[in-house]
């Protein structure tokens, strides 16, 4: 159950928040002490305007009158000196604490599994860690900073006007009950239609990454016009929630600040008569009105930030949802170290299922891989090759069994010596937009010109880069769509050959290539072998003929292992199922 200290804003959001402020309480003490100062000098003026009526005007004073004059303007000069710095400690201190919030949750997606990343849509990921925590960057700059001062506003006008008279203080606020009536009313409908606004948002951004990541799809299908609408379609939803969402935020912000000020009107009167009837003075009232005014600018402040704190509360859901996200794989707190290296490579009855799938993607997988073999993962599309690539580098952990390296569980060690010692090169592997170096770097940033040469000659790219008007300065375009399909997954190898592997998993590396580059690849992985252990998935025959072991699997389980020239001198599984594919394929010769 929610409990709420004001009414309709979840309270447990915001105290989860305050989490990031504990670190910061220095600033956040500068800032209270500031704002205190800033308060009390502006909240001094109606009194100083009070005096000058009464002491000075009425009774012709022109000492009190000059002194007077001088405090007023000494207190307005230091309201507005203090109100700019308070504004840019808050500024810089909120900054820095929605960073850091912003911070927690990109480090929590790079933690997260590629399920999470299946089931999810990459819009809705970014709308929470861009939009969302942009929301409270503003909600933060423009709204909480109004609160705090009118909080300090509210309760030093209300004690000034309760001072200077108690009977007036009690009429002015019978306003206030019908004010908070009025708020309520709108809160539920209010909290609902900014949820729906999140959502739709990220629906958007959804839409825009998956349509621009596909536009050659698009494009070929000559679907401009199908996508140009269901774009329409979905923006006129999000405008129609929007001016839904903005008529509700105006009634529950302006409505109970209509109230209040008509009790002005009401003051006016009741006090004139306490004017005329000698009860209270002239200055008096001017400066009871003048507060009242105060007053009722920051409860009519505070009532339409209130549309401001849903907001902000339904940002901090959808970012602490994110936060809250179960990780899948984790290292364990006694994570051992990996001392040495050698690549031997074992699956000791490993079971995998991928959530939401009946049949299991890996059933009692077992065999082992020695140090400086090469070993290739035959079977149909969905057989389970790449998922076990995929638990070579703890994306996921077996459900059941030991992925072993040089006989440790791959769970007792620490993640980053696992990932530092296996490296797979996927199928379609991923470029950033920038140049050769610095996509080749990535892997190893301390990586020397010598180590990047030797790499490009390893993967056969030496020439090709060398071809190249500004050689390895040259831009990939993003994704490294400037070059072939066949290229990228060259530069690919090369790139993880930079992180000098014990083992290197290798998702059909070959697909793109044609037969003599395929043969060229495989001759290239057969000299590498001795440098580390290779897993191959693949297709293809070309790379089975440099192969010291094979590995057939279907519907998750290892149907036949053995050391591949043996498999391949008979009539074996390995053999079949490579056979038909291999009429015109290229002799490889070490």
């Amino acid at each position: 159950m929610t409990t709420t200290a004001v009414p309709g804003i979840p309270v447990r959001q915001y105290r989860r928040a305050l989490q990031y402020l504990k670190p910061h309480w220095a600033s956040l003490l500068l800032l209270f002490g500031l704002n205190i100062i800033s308060s009390a000098a502006t909240l001094a003026q109606p009194y100083f305007t009070k005096l000058i009526i009464d002491d000075a005007w009425l009774r012709r004073d022109t000492r009190n009158l000059w002194i007077l004059a001088f405090w007023i303007t000494f207190s307005a000069a230091l309201s507005i000196v203090l109100g700019m710095a308070v504004t840019q400690v808050y500024i810089r201190l909120s900054a820095k604490v929605l960073f850091e919030m912003r911070l927690d949750a990109y480090r929590k997606i790079q933690s997260l599994s590629p399920q999470y990343f299946a089931r999810t849509k990459t819009g809705d990921i970014v709308s929470r860690i861009n939009n969302d925590i942009g929301e409270l960057q503003r909600l933060s700059s423009d709204t909480l900073l109004s609160i705090a001062s009118n909080v300090l506003f509210l309760v030093g006008s209300a004690a000034l006007m309760l001072w200077l008279n108690a009977r007036l203080f009690i009429f002015s606020m019978t306003a206030v009950p019908f004010s908070i009536w009025a708020m309520r009313r709108y809160q539920g409908r209010l909290r609902s239609q900014i949820g729906r606004i999140r959502e739709q948002s990220a629906s958007i951004g959804s839409f825009l990454i998956e349509s621009i990541l596909g536009m050659r799809v698009v494009v070929s299908n000559n679907a401009q016009r199908r996508e140009q609408d269901r774009f329409g379609r979905l923006n006129d939803d999000y405008v129609s929630t929007l001016l839904a969402m903005q008529k509700t935020s105006f009634l529950a912000g302006s409505l109970p600040g209509a109230i209040l000020t008509l009790s002005t009107a009401a003051l006016f009167l009741y006090g004139g008569y306490m004017v005329i009837g000698g009860t209270l003075s002239i200055g008096s009232l001017v400066a009871y009105v003048a507060y009242h005014g105060r007053l009722l600018s920051p409860v009519g402040s505070l009532m339409g930030t209130y549309s401001g704190l849903i907001m902000g509360s339904v940002s901090l859901g959808r970012v602490f949802e994110l936060l809250d996200t179960p990780v899948e794989v984790s290292e364990s707190p006694d994570a051992a170290p990996l001392t040495s290296m050698r690549g031997r490579l074992g699956f000791d009855r490993v079971s995998f299922s991928y959530s939401g799938r009946p049949a299991p993607a890996l059933d009692g997988v077992t065999f082992e891989v020695c140090p400086g073999q090469v070993c290739v993962l035959a079977g149909a599309s969905g057989s389970g090759k790449s998922t076990l690539a995929d638990l070579a580098v703890r994306f996921y952990d077996p459900s059941e069994g030991a992925i072993l390296l040089d006989g440790h569980n791959l769970r007792t060690l620490r993640l980053r010596d696992v990932r530092q010692a296996i490296c797979t090169v996927e199928q379609s592997p991923f470029f950033f937009h920038a140049s050769l170096r610095d996509n080749l770097r990535f892997a190893a940033p301390d990586a020397s010109e010598g180590d990047l040469s030797l790499a490009l000659r390893r993967a056969n790219l030496d020439h090709f880069v060398e071809s190249l008007e500004g050689g390895l300065e040259t831009m990939m375009g993003e994704r490294g769509l400037a070059l072939s399909v066949g290229q990228r997954q060259r530069l690919a190898i090369a790139r993880a050959l930079l992180r000098k592997p014990a083992v290197l998993v290798l998702d059909e590396p070959s697909a793109a290539l044609d037969p003599e580059a395929e043969l060229e690849l495989a001759l290239q992985l057969r000299q590498l072998s001795g440098e580390c252990t290779i897993l191959i998935a693949t297709h293809r025959p070309a790379l089975l003929q440099v192969a010291d072991v094979g590995v057939v699997m279907e519907r998750g389980k290892v149907v036949e292992w053995g050391p591949a020239a043996e498999l391949l001198g008979r009539d074996s599984l390995l053999n079949r199922h490579f056979q038909p594919q291999a009429q015109g394929v290229p002799e490889a010769r070490a």
